[in-house]
């Protein structure tokens, strides 16, 4: 199965993919000023994909709850030094982690691949950015929900999609962990993927470091999640679950190459 981004055909199914996380941010809440510098975030991109990233993910504005949102120029303005120094450097598809059209338009105009959309809507003018280019776009569900209420909005989002001109292979659906979710809310979709997962489009996981993994495994402090991470990732990839979007590539890919081989036995 093919996730088409512009140039780069992205193979899915098979092998979980590992999308690398760059937040070139001064408040993410748990890397936050570690790559706020371009310097900083390009060596990180390149040591992601060194580790064994498959897609580079790039912010420029923390999402957080609680977060104080920053003006699309703003946002441009943190993305477009880092963009410019990794042009024909990585060898991945770059995702650039936005809800603007213009920094969409700017970053897809820099050389980014995806637009990763945490709106929660199929913004119009969005959509006109995303199929002007033939990029990839993940919908991302943003607010409560169950898993029957995700597989709506899935098909509402694709449905969509395809009345504006969006193929549906360009379409890459994100159930939202930790977004205007509450605890229980974030455990029922991580244990219960196959509810909701449509079959023809890859389904992203992002849980990385979050409260839910926190509040599950009893850790604190986010940068040492890593354990309750990998057992969230395994459940969710044995329901289904294509890519897998997290901080430490170098030290999870382990656990989610374990679940992947689980997976081809589930019956």
């Amino acid at each position: 199965m093919i996730w088409k981004c512009r140039d780069k055909e992205i193979e899915y199914g098979k092998k979980v993919l590992l999308m690398g996380i760059v937040n070139v941010t001064p408040d993410s809440f748990s890397d936050g000023g570690d790559h706020f510098s371009p310097d900083d975030a390009v060596k990180c991109a390149l040591e992601l994909e060194r580790d064994g990233a498959d897609i580079i993910d790039i912010g420029g504005q923390s999402t957080r709850p609680g977060h104080t949102p920053v003006t699309d120029k703003e946002e441009w303005q943190r993305l477009e030094p880092v963009l410019e120094k990794l042009k024909g450097t990585l060898s991945v598809p770059i995702s650039v982690d936005t809800y603007y059209p213009f920094v969409a338009e700017k970053a897809l105009s820099a050389g980014a691949h995806i637009i990763n959309d945490v709106s929660g809507v199929i913004n119009h003018q969005m959509a006109e950015v995303v199929k002007n280019f033939g990029a990839g776009w993940v919908i991302m569900h943003n607010g409560h929900g169950t898993p029957k209420d995700i597989k709506t909005f899935f098909e509402n989002s694709v449905q969509e999609c395809q009345k504006l001109g969006i193929s549906q292979e360009q379409i890459c659906l994100d159930m939202g962990i930790g977004f205007d979710k509450d605890y229980e809310e974030n455990l029922s979709l991580l244990a219960n993927v196959k509810q909701y997962k449509i079959s023809g489009f890859p389904l992203l996981l992002g849980t990385s470091r979050k409260r839910v993994i926190g509040q599950g495994s009893g850790q604190d402090k986010p940068k040492e999640r890593t354990y309750g991470n990998i057992a969230a990732d395994t459940a969710a990839i044995l329901g289904g679950a294509d890519i897998v979007r997290l901080h430490d590539v170098r030290n999870e890919k382990q656990g989610i190459l374990m679940a992947q081989n689980l997976r081809d036995y589930v019956v």
